[in-house]
Formats: C-alpha cells, structure tokens, sequence
C-alpha cells in the first residue's frame, strides 16, 4: 500500500484540481472566491489520506486530524460525484446548443448545497444512536420450544478515532434493553489497536444476553491485530468464536451456534482461514437448528453446504450512502436485509456504527433483534 502511497496522492490531487476547476468556473467565482475555494480543496487533499495514515501521532493530534480529514472524505465523494453528473449533464446539452451562462451557475450552485445538505444529514444519521430494527426469520423444522427465541445483533461499530467510549455505551445499553436470548457481534468492532483503543471498547463487558454474548471476527480486526483483540475480548467476558460452536439448551431445545473467522482470514494467519464446514464438526445429531455468525455475506455459499439454517453478517454497512451502495454486489451477494441462499436464510445487517466518513445517507444504522419463527 504504501508504495502506491504516491500514486494514489497524485490520482487524488488531480481529482480536486479537477474539482476546483469545475465548481470555480460553474460559480464564476472572483479571484478572491477561487483563491478560498483553492485552500478548501488543498486542505482536503492533505488532511484526507492524513486520515487513514496518521495513526502514529499522540491520540489528541491523530484524532482531530482523523475527524477533519474523514470530514472532507465524505464531502468530497459528494461533490465529485455531483459533479461528473452535472458535466455529463451539461455535455448533453451542449451538443443540443441549450447551455446558458444562468444554467451553468445554478447547476454549479445546486452541487455545492446539495452535496452540503448530504453530508450533513448523513453526518447527523451517523452519529445518532442506531433503531432497533426487528426481524422474524421463519425456519422449517423449528421445534416449539425455540419459537420465538430472540437473538440481538451489533456489527460494523468501527471503535476508533471518530467513535468512542460514549458511542459505544450507549448501544450497550439499548442492545440490554431488548432483553435478547442471545447476542451475536459480527466482527468489525474496532479499528486500532488494542493499546490505543482498550479503554473505548471496555463498555462491551456490560453486554448482556440470557445464553451469552457472542462475537466473531471480521476484516479490520485483522487489520488492528486480531490475536490481541481476541484475547481483550474474552478477557472482557465476550465468547469469542473461532471457527467452532457451542451448543445451547433452551427451554429443553437445542440451539447450535457456531462462529467463523473473516472470510479474508486466511490472508493473514492461515491458521485462522474461514471454515463453515469445521465450526459445525462434531456437533451432536440433536442440535438440528444451526445458526452461523459470519461477518462478510459471502461466506453464505460454505454455510449453506455446511447444512446451516440462518447465517448472521454485516460488513456491507448497507452502502453506507449513495452511490457506494451500488458497488457492494461486486463483492458481495447481499447488501442488507433479509435473503435466502438455497436452503439458507441470510440477515445482513448495516452495522451498528461506520467506517471512515462520519456519514449515512439512504443506509441508517441499526440494531438488529432477530426472532425465530415456525414455518
């Protein structure tokens, strides 16, 4: 990455050069309005991939710069894609010879306010607390005692420089009053490491669920040194599954639920490869009612061929806001909500908190209590 450190500053600096031309020229901005207009971009040039790179700095200085730049990030996607539309747009028009000076501004006038008015609101859907979004997933052969069972799922929180102790906290405590069976934390939590961030994260302890909190890993714990947070997450009370399960007796039921590492685990520690296939080996005959937590959606395929019933993931953040949601498929099979892959029922959720630019448009956060049905 750090090779293709150059090219990708200087891909980025000529997107605002580009940037800069257009909005000055739309705006028919004055020396004095280009001028401030340049040091806007220059600044979000700059501080943008500061964001991502800055972790070395003592907290207070890496964190402001983190929120500024992030800031800008999810500004600056606004406003290039705006503006590709307007000149697409213009372009049309010009070959019918129906630009006018007036059309010109106005349409230059619209990008900069609406790309404002976005990042605002999905600044705002951001940092409020996640609903409480409430699914029923209807599952053949459920037997009478698991009717109903609940089981509360958080995923994508991202703890690190813009979410905090506080963030957290508070889905601790709305996650508590669901009163679920179970909890399930598909992966994501963090985004730093475990000497930076324990401190943050330590509100997980409080989670609560009648037959225990479970978690699994998913990419950025890899990213953050997943071992270390392993081991904190246990050493917080979480049940930490790698690749393995555990089987629950509810109500004189049994309830199988298993955990995989992150489907691109493999990458990192071979010994931590994504195996649906060995988290439900040796399960007992009696425990016909399999629940997979999975962080990426991809890993449906194994699990359906493992003989799962219901896989939980996230991952995706729903898109997080438009258009990036419309990139998703290329990776994954789900974006969010409820699908079927084969015989298997896939809940993708869109994460509890999210990464990068404090932003959600058209994707809000949630809290996901999922609750079995009979079919």
């Amino acid at each position: 990455m750090r090779s293709r450190f150059p090219v990708l500053l200087t891909i980025l600096g000529l997107l605002h050069l580009y940037l800069g031309w257009r909005l000055c020229d739309g705006l028919q901005l004055g020396a004095s309005g280009s001028l401030l207009v340049g040091l806007a971009l220059l600044a979000s040039w700059v501080l943008m991939p500061l964001s991502v790179f800055v972790r070395g700095l003592p907290p207070q200085w890496s964190d402001r710069i983190a929120w500024a730049g992030y800031v800008f990030m999810g500004l600056f996607s606004s406003l290039m894609i705006l503006t590709l539309l307007r000149d697409l747009l213009l372009g049309a028009m010009a070959l019918l010879s129906t630009v006018t000076p007036s059309f010109s501004f106005a349409s230059a006038l619209t990008v900069v306010v609406l790309a404002a008015l976005v990042t605002l609101v999905g600044f705002i859907n951001a940092r409020r607390l996640a609903q409480v979004v409430r699914v029923d997933v209807p599952l053949a052969d459920l037997p009478a005692e698991l009717e109903g069972f609940t089981i509360a799922q958080i995923s994508d929180i991202h703890v690190g420089p813009t979410i905090k102790k506080a963030y957290l906290q508070a889905i601790v405590e709305r996650v508590n009053s669901l009163e679920a069976d179970l909890v399930a934390v598909t992966g994501d939590i963090v985004d730093g490491s475990v000497a930076h961030l324990a401190g943050h994260t330590a509100p997980l302890a409080g989670l609560r669920g009648r037959h225990g909190v479970y978690l699994v890993t998913g990419n950025h714990e890899y990213y953050s040194g997943a071992p270390a947070w392993v081991e904190e997450f246990r050493r917080l009370g979480l049940k930490v599954l790698l690749n393995e399960h555990e089987v629950l007796d509810h109500q004189g039921a049994s309830l199988l639920v298993a955990g995989v590492t992150d489907y691109s685990a493999g990458h990192f520690d071979q010994a931590h490869s994504s195996d649906p296939h060995r988290a439900v080996a040796g399960a007992p005959d009696h425990a016909t009612t399999r629940v997979l937590l999975a962080h990426q959606p991809r890993t449906a395929t194994a699990a359906a061929e493992a003989g799962f019933d219901l896989q939980l993931s996230g991952h995706t953040h729903g898109g997080q806001f438009w258009p990036w949601n419309l990139f998703v498929p290329m990776q994954q099979p789900f974006v969010a909500g409820l699908n079927r892959w084969q015989d298997l029922w896939v809940y993708t959720s869109r994460g509890t908190g999210y990464w990068g630019p404090p932003k959600r448009f058209g994707a809000p956060s949630e809290i996901t209590l999922i609750r079995l049905t009979r079919r």
